[in-house]
């Protein structure tokens, strides 16, 4: 019974998602994604929709949903627009989770019902220009000075850099290079001293605005900070292991989008007398994405389960990421394979799909970084 209820409520989440996304996403994808528009209007509309709190309990203005939500969610408006749903991934698992596992109820009640709602929209800093995967060397510093914190620095590839009114930021408050150096904080826009650098002009993900975040001589008031001091590197560790289900859930829908585009295509394209689904070579690689998306949402399910139940999920959590972001770049390519010319023409999906793919084997931990997380924990 308890079964039959996840799923009528999953199908009619995914239901409600995949309307919203055909409705106010997909007539501007083209628009959005040549010109580099972050649509600030639809998050808000995002917000009040439920998205933008997903997995935030109601009483702070959230959906009080789980991950199983929060993956079909991700996977329905990925399949319309990977550069919407990365960005509503960003702002539910790193920013806005980040200060609901780990700020205190003050903390907790002035910023989670802004952002859950999507009056505002967050954006969470650890990477900068020269540390990416050695996140532990970061060069941006916070000096406690009275009931104060003066923060110098810069972070680089941030999501919601220029557009997001909060930011979670990870600061180095002790030696470079040790477990214990980081501490994190909120800062809100219009602090004097803190300021956006440049956006980046990327490959894929248009639509999802990625700039930098830059720290001069920021004053921020204790009350910003976020746990203790030299707790922000393991925050951040913890974060990440959430936010690899979001991006597990975005390749998800990325290989979705892209293997039913390819399927219906490869049923309406004739050559030599019938479709060229009939053919062998392409009804096999048909075969192995639908098998991939199989394999990719069961691991990607598993992890969201044990989320859910609050058990540790570092491995599983790995597992599913590198597997459906690696499928999902296999899958986009083959799409645009069996679109053949077309393929390569902005007219059709899968070359956005293709571009868009590529992010997710490395934004919140390569490839190599998972397999690395994966053969720690299996060498225990």
């Amino acid at each position: 019974m308890n079964t039959n209820n996840t799923s009528n409520n999953l199908q009619l989440i995914a239901d409600t998602a995949k309307d919203f996304a055909e409705k106010n996403i997909r007539p501007n994808i083209m628009t959005w994604d040549e010109s580099q528009t972050f649509p600030v209007e639809l998050f808000h509309q995002l917000g009040e929709m439920g998205f933008m709190g997903i997995v935030i309990p109601e009483k702070y203005g959230g959906s009080g949903l789980g991950y199983q939500e929060y993956v079909t969610i991700l996977d329905e408006i990925s399949q319309v627009d990977p550069s919407i749903g990365l960005s509503v991934a960003a702002h539910n698992s790193l920013c806005t989770n980040h200060i609901y596992e780990f700020g205190n109820e003050e903390q907790r009640n002035r910023w989670l019902p802004k952002l859950a709602s999507g009056q505002i929209i967050g954006a969470w800093g650890l990477t900068e220009h020269n540390t990416g995967s050695d996140s532990g060397g970061m060069s941006t510093t916070a000096v406690k000075d009275g009931d104060e914190w003066i923060i110098n620095g810069a972070k680089n590839f941030i999501t919601h850099a220029i557009s997001g009114d909060v930011a979670v930021v990870m600061t180095r408050t002790g030696e470079k290079g040790t477990r214990n150096n980081s501490t994190a904080f909120v800062l809100e826009k219009g602090m004097p001293g803190f300021s956006s650098g440049k956006k980046e002009n990327k490959l894929g993900m248009r639509a999802s605005e990625t700039a930098e975040l830059i720290f001069d001589n920021v004053r921020v008031p204790d009350s910003h900070r976020l746990g203790e001091v030299g707790e922000g590197f393991k925050q951040a560790m913890k974060i990440l292991d959430g936010g690899r289900i979001s991006i597990a859930a975005l390749s998800l829908g990325i290989a979705r989008g892209a293997y039913k585009a390819a399927l219906k295509y490869s049923k309406e394209r004739h050559q030599f007398g019938k479709a060229i689904n009939e053919f062998q070579a392409v009804n096999f690689m048909l075969a192995d994405m639908a098998t991939e998306i199989d394999a990719a949402e069961l691991l990607i399910r598993r992890a969201a389960d044990m989320k859910d139940r609050k058990e540790k999920m570092t491995k599983e959590g790995a597992m599913a990421k590198l597997y459906a972001s690696e499928a999902c770049v296999r899958i986009a390519n083959n799409a645009v394979q069996i679109f053949g010319g077309y393929g390569y023409t902005k007219d059709f999906p899968v070359e956005k799909f293709y571009r868009d793919a590529k992010l997710c084997t490395i934004g919140e931990g390569t490839s190599e970084i998972q397999r690395l997380v994966i053969g720690r924990e299996i060498s225990k």
